[in-house]
């Protein structure tokens, strides 16, 4: 596959239309909008760039990083060592299976449509109960046997959280599909800074410091009436 063709397969991977389940989770977000504690785009912004700095960047891109290290050595005990010391930071039980269900659902779809490329090692993993196939797990596992860069991987999940959480906010505050989408352009130039906070770890030295949003996760699920799954 070529390079080109390489990128724009990693397109589809990446669209927010992709069936993986990501319209079902607003990972704690439902919470605080009902707390009162999110109901501007402002608080929205912060939320989101938080969340990009203190744990998909420290966190989530860490699994993407022992992709492109273990796999090409077929290391895979080390690789689910570290999505394993990644998922079980997550303190809020919904939010570890909704991160489940959209990596293994990202897996299946993946290696349906590109059934010429090698998913075994993740597909008898996840059946064996070795990894959890979770969201990082299975879109750096895609990012790197579609033959993306390891850069563009994690920039690619970086954005895909991002408009994941501001489709999430659509449905839950008052504000319009323009303004979700000036504040995904405003957004984005953060993950350069998100890049470099990555660059700085050995993926053994993953952490999120994001203990508001984890709280708002495990609350989530006693809700009084709830849209998401988590």
């Amino acid at each position: 596959m070529k390079e080109q063709m390489r990128w724009l397969a990693m397109q589809q991977l990446l669209d927010s239309a992709l069936p993986i389940g990501g319209f079902s989770h607003s990972f704690g977000l439902e919470t605080m909008v009902q707390d009162g504690r999110m109901n501007q785009t402002s608080q929205l912004y912060v939320y989101v760039s938080a969340m990009l700095l203190q744990s998909w960047a420290s966190s989530d891109a860490m699994v993407i990083k022992a992709v492109y290290r273990d796999a090409p050595a077929a290391n895979w005990e080390r690789l689910w060592a570290v999505e394993r010391l990644v998922h079980v930071q997550r303190a809020a039980s919904e939010t570890r299976s909704g991160v489940e269900k959209m990596g293994r659902r990202l897996l299946q779809l993946a290696a349906t449509i590109h059934p010429q490329l090698d998913w075994s090692p993740l597909l008898e993993a996840t059946r064996s109960g070795k990894c959890f196939a979770s969201h990082p797990l299975a879109h750096g596992y895609a990012s790197w046997v579609l033959g993306v860069s390891e850069e563009r991987a994690i920039q690619g999940y970086f954005y895909t959280c991002i408009v994941t959480c501001i489709n999430s906010a659509l449905r839950l505050m008052s504000m319009g599909q323009t303004e979700g989408q000036s504040l995904i352009a405003r957004l984005t130039p953060l993950t350069e800074q998100a890049m470099a906070i990555s660059d700085r770890l050995e993926p053994e030295e993953a952490y999120s410091n994001m203990p508001m949003a984890e709280l708002a996760m495990m609350r989530h699920e006693r809700l009084y009436s709830r849209l998401f799954m988590s």
